[in-house]
């Protein structure tokens, strides 16, 4: 009787740790992924900049003197020829300087021609004894102040003369105007810039490149037709030559500024190109598409298959570039090694894994 009571309380206690138990959890879905045989090939291929197309020689053009700006025949985008005028200040004021310097030669002149007369009478007198040594030295001294005093004056009157032809601007090279930095009204001091022009003749295209490709175009410096450039919207492409490549990085971009000349190709200026570099071919290195590769912590990494237990692991690898659409890798990878390619980032060390074509899938 006592068993029969005892019976139902223990089932209930079984039950009740059946309930509190955690359930097992579910197995780790076997997941499909695509896989390459590594092997060893050769890397090239080409790197492209954006680039623009700029003038050889552009100049800013400023007034040598201050003054109000009255009138500027130039527009951007006008071509304009060598000695043409494109802007004026004000020349009244120039005007009135030039004439009084003029008026000032003409005092000292008057002065000098006095000095000269009265040497000579002085001189007439110190030949019969009149005057003394001395005196004579006194009026020979003033004579040359007077002609120094003259030579002065004319001196600056001419300065006040090129200083009135200052206000006409004129364009010291054929060129197209680029940029307009002033408009009528303006009262500049001496130097303002006013205008931008871009000689014609020679162009060039400029583009940008970071640290690691400074020295291979430094290397390419000089050489014709070292680089290509494609304008934008074309398929043709025009050799250039590497003229220039900068000592210093920028301060805000960290890249070097490289310019190439492309001489008197039909570009425009401003447009849009692309700066063709071509690579050295490697050999035996190994290539692997950009979704293979997994980036982490600073590190690149790639899931290896072991085809004996269908496990995943991960190996590090060392990246040297890029080639067109894959990555290049030159350690950590032998021929032979089967390397997943689609599906790595729902991978785990050791998990089992199929291949997508299999039929079992």
């Amino acid at each position: 009787m006592i068993l029969s009571r005892s019976l139902p309380a223990a089932l209930l206690a079984a039950a009740t740790l059946a309930a509190c138990s955690r359930p097992e959890p579910p197995p780790e879905p076997v997941r499909a992924v695509r896989t390459l045989v590594v092997t060893a090939g050769s890397a090239g291929g080409v790197q492209e900049f954006a680039a623009e197309v700029q003038a050889r020689t552009e100049s800013q053009l400023a007034f040598r003197v201050g003054g109000k700006l009255v009138r500027r025949q130039a527009e951007v985008g006008r071509h304009v020829a060598s000695g043409e005028l494109l802007a004026q200040l004000d020349p009244e004021d120039l005007r009135l300087a030039q004439s009084a310097a003029l008026a000032t030669v003409r005092s000292a002149q008057v002065n000098a021609e006095m000095a000269d007369a009265d040497f000579k009478r002085f001189r007439e007198l110190y030949e019969q004894g009149f005057i003394s040594a001395a005196e004579l030295d006194r009026r020979e001294t003033t004579l040359k102040a007077a002609r120094a005093q003259f030579e002065q004056a004319r001196a600056q009157a001419g300065v006040q003369t090129n200083q009135a032809a200052y206000s006409d601007l004129h364009a010291p090279a054929a060129g197209v105007v680029t940029a307009v930095l002033a408009e009528p009204g303006a009262v500049l001091a001496a130097g303002t810039p006013v205008l931008r022009l871009a000689h014609d003749g020679a162009r060039d295209v400029s583009f940008a490149v970071p640290e690691d490709e400074v020295g291979r175009l430094r290397a390419m410096q000089g050489q014709p037709g070292a680089v290509r450039v494609r304008l934008w919207g074309r398929t043709d492409t025009a050799p250039a030559t590497v003229r220039e490549v900068a000592a210093a990085a920028d301060p805000v971009t960290r890249t070097f500024a490289v310019k190439a000349d492309v001489g008197r190709a039909e570009m425009q200026l401003g447009q849009t190109a692309t700066v063709i570099v071509e690579q050295p071919r490697v050999e035996g290195v190994t290539k692997l598409p950009l979704a293979a590769v997994v980036r982490e912590q600073g590190r690149s990494s790639v899931w290896v298959l072991d085809r004996t237990t269908m496990t995943v692991q991960p190996r590090a690898i060392e990246v040297a570039g890029s080639d067109g659409d894959d990555l290049v890798v030159v350690g950590g990878l032998a021929p032979g090694t089967v390397v997943v390619v689609a599906g790595v980032h729902v991978l785990k060390p050791g998990q089992k894994v199929r291949l997508y074509q299999d039929p079992a899938r």
